[in-house]
């Protein structure tokens, strides 16, 4: 029996494709279909997953620096030359260095802010106009985090980031919602990505603790008592670009156990 495949002939840019969600999520849409750029700033994880992926599913943008203007035009119209116009924009760069707030300094702080909020408005605003040329059908799928939704100490950076990706999908959504384009947000709890083995190297180089001591202080807030899965996230995101999900706009799906309803 063939695999039904509903994003046959739509083009996603994936950004941050080159390992953990970003890689989980380029891998699902290809094998939905879809022609996936994959975008990044170093080439040879993205030429790692593209070797996954089926024969001429797949283009590598490197150098795709989303805090930097004209390296993102470049690579959209690399990907776009390629793969014609894009119709599915996933937002996934990112990173999350963590220090007490009184040793945040400004540098920090700005970086945080600069990859994994300036860079969602960057890339989507460059991406729009052939969103919006497909209309019904075209999707932003922000990658945010718990962290957008609830506060966790030490990564102040990174929550006050994650917390204006949430507000950006959700004023977004609602500006250009007549245009046939949705804009939602994935928010994953702790998640098995190589992030996360740097979170739990700094927990034991800090505390003391044992890696799987350090693990268990990650994972108690899940009440599943797990880490996420990328793939997990990565079928909430298929869900989100999938026709069935048309209707589904300017939310935040939390992937993360019922995290978020404790408290």
């Amino acid at each position: 029996m063939t695999a039904i495949q509903p994003l046959v002939g739509r083009h996603a840019l994936v950004t941050g494709a080159g390992s953990g969600i970003g890689e989980a999520i380029a891998t699902a849409l290809a094998g939905a279909g879809a022609r996936v750029s994959l975008a990044g700033r170093r080439r040879q994880p993205l030429e790692d997953v593209r070797r996954s992926l089926p024969t001429g599913a797949s283009l590598v943008v490197d150098e795709f620096d989303v805090t930097d203007q004209a390296a993102i035009a470049r690579g959209i119209l690399a990907a776009r030359d390629t793969f014609g116009p894009i119709s599915i924009l996933i937002n996934n760069a990112g990173e999350a260095p963590s220090a007490p707030f009184e040793k945040t300094d400004a540098a920090v702080w700005a970086r945080v802010l600069s990859v994994d909020l300036t860079g969602v408005f960057l890339v989507s605003q460059a991406v729009l106009p052939d969103l919006k040329q497909r209309g019904t059908g075209a999707r932003i799928v922000n990658v945010a985090s718990t962290a957008g939704l609830v506060g966790y100490a030490y990564v102040t950076a990174y929550c006050a980031a994650k917390h204006g990706v949430v507000g950006l999908t959700r004023a977004l959504a609602l500006e250009i919602a007549r245009s046939g384009v949705t804009v939602n947000a994935v928010c994953p709890g702790f998640t098995e990505t190589p992030l996360i083995e740097r979170a739990i190297d700094a927990i034991v180089a800090k505390t003391g603790k044992s890696r799987d001591a350090a693990i268990a202080e990650l994972i108690k807030s899940n009440p599943q008592g797990k880490l996420v899965t990328p793939h997990e996230v990565a079928d909430a995101v298929l869900w989100l670009v999938s026709p069935g999900a048309s209707s589904i706009n300017g939310q935040a799906i939390v992937v993360a156990g019922g995290e978020v309803m404790v408290g």
